[in-house]
């Protein structure tokens, strides 16, 4: 039941960009095809869940014991960091096309503050043991993949909308964004 309700949480209640406003950068500049935030999201999903993986056990084993806990954030970003450039590679040889099409996206990754902002959230968890931690890193990146998708299929529907031309363009979709934060409000009393 534990995990039910970080699931619903963090998908909807505490959506990542929607109630929380972090990633919100990858969000706006990748949400023009849908296509491309699929990818988006999956490699966000890998290296959240991975990232907290790997900093959850830096922070646990070495940075605690050691009496290291001020240095959380830069060994944390030096980490994301890593992991980005190792997608980057595998992108880059698996799939060439998507690799294009996140140009300039995929490195932002790294300076993503969603990412960093779980890596440190699923730290703060009660009782956060290393499968809560991942666990609520893996539901956090579906609640960013449902945002981005559901973004960029709005966003893709409004491309042959007959609109005035001032609010063609980023005026659009900043509204509609706030609109979606603003349904995502109706599910705070879920959880």
């Amino acid at each position: 039941m534990e995990y039910i309700i970080i699931l619903i949480g963090a998908v909807f209640v505490n959506n990542i960009v929607l109630s929380q406003f972090l990633g919100i950068c990858p969000f706006l500049g990748v949400s023009s095809k849908v296509s491309t935030s699929v990818g988006m999201s999956g490699a966000v999903l890998f290296v959240m869940t991975i990232a907290t993986t790997v900093t959850y056990l830096l922070h646990q084993y070495v940075l605690v014991p050691a009496g290291l806990e001020y240095l959380r954030t830069i060994s944390f970003i030096l980490v994301i960091a890593a992991l980005v450039q190792m997608v980057e590679i595998i992108l880059k040889k698996v799939s060439p096309p998507l690799y294009q099409a996140l140009g300039v996206f995929l490195p932002l990754i790294t300076t993503n503050c969603a990412v960093l902002g779980v890596t440190i959230l699923a730290l703060g968890l009660v009782d956060a043991s290393l499968i809560k931690a991942v666990f609520f890193a893996f539901s956090t990146s579906l609640g960013f993949a449902l945002a981005l998708i559901v973004f960029a299929s709005i966003r893709e529907f409004l491309e042959l909308a007959d609109l005035p031309e001032g609010m063609k363009g980023v005026p659009i979709n900043l509204l509609v964004a706030g609109l979606l934060s603003l349904a995502f409000l109706g599910f705070a009393g879920l959880v």
